[in-house]
């Protein structure tokens, strides 16, 4: 009877962990289906996270289904101590294992804290791409400055190569999360964020707002698609037939609240649009309307 009770408690907890390993390996869990460096270090940080806390979980369930059959009322072949208080033994055990694993935690945390700094640049050979992005009421803004050309709900980037992009809202606080290439950073009205990416597998990756901001939060996404250079580059080209052009008056059209927008792109930027979001903030009220061009 003992042995079946103990492979009870094994298999239960082992039932568990298998089960979620199945989930993910048959549903597109989009945080472990990595195709980036950033994101592929922050998978390798959430499982080793989970792999230390199985040594809590486990015996912490194993523990509670022992109790409730060991100790349950009509289990009259149990001892009864009303009088033990403590155990030298058990309260090390239960003091000792948490400390070395916080202390475990608390060094992988320092390491992994400074090395995935989203501000930090990726070290590459190649030269990277800067685009700047603007949250709005519901859509996202991309601007490729040294291109002079931006879109709206998409990006194209080449793969193998280092993309900064620098992070502003013009509309209630936001955050950007690109769950198969990198972590989530926010996007503030008046502040200028970072973040830094970088793909190794052609693709497209969805995009998406990690911070609710109101009534069309759910549509706020977009598409990342990753190329090799050269279809970058013929896509710089062809973008840059686009009639449209982003000025401040049509950005002032763009930033009206509008809900599931449809990806679209500017042939032409205004070269301090940008700035203009920024200081649009933090320019005096008799200023403000001059940065937009009001």
């Amino acid at each position: 009877m003992k042995f079946f009770k103990l492979i009870a408690l094994i298999s239960v907890p082992l039932i568990f962990i298998a089960s979620i390993v199945f989930y993910v390996s048959n549903h597109n869990a989009q945080v472990f289906n990595t195709a980036g460096t950033i994101a592929s270090k922050e998978k390798s940080l959430i499982l080793f996270s989970l792999f230390l806390s199985l040594f809590v979980l486990v015996p912490v369930y194993a523990m509670l289904i022992l109790f409730s059959i060991k100790y349950r009322a009509d289990n009259k072949s149990s001892k009864y101590s009303p009088n033990f208080s403590s155990s030298k033994i058990v309260e090390s055990i239960w003091w000792l294992i948490p400390s070395v694993l916080i202390f475990i935690l608390s060094i992988v945390t320092w390491k992994s804290s400074h090395e995935l700094d989203p501000y930090k640049n990726i070290i590459s050979n190649k030269k990277p791409i800067n685009i700047q992005v603007v949250a709005l009421d519901w859509k996202w803004l991309f601007i490729y400055p040294e291109e002079g050309i931006a879109t709206v709900n998409t990006i194209y980037i080449p793969k193998d190569r280092p993309i900064n992009f620098n992070l502003t809202a013009d509309a209630p606080m936001n955050s950007l999360w690109i769950p198969q290439l990198s972590g989530q950073i926010y996007a503030m009205p008046g502040m200028n964020t970072k973040l830094s990416i970088m793909s190794d597998k052609n693709g497209v990756y969805s995009g998406r707002s990690a911070n609710i901001s109101g009534k069309g939060f759910a549509g706020m996404l977009f598409d990342v698609n990753v190329v090799d250079q050269s279809k970058y580059d013929n896509w710089i080209e062809n973008t840059k037939l686009s009639t449209k052009v982003l000025n401040n008056t049509s950005y002032n059209q763009l930033a009206e609240p509008t809900e599931n927008v449809k990806p679209f792109s500017y042939s032409y930027v205004s070269p301090d649009l940008y700035k203009n979001i920024l200081d649009k903030y933090n320019a005096s009220d008799n200023n403000m309307s001059k940065a937009m061009g009001m």
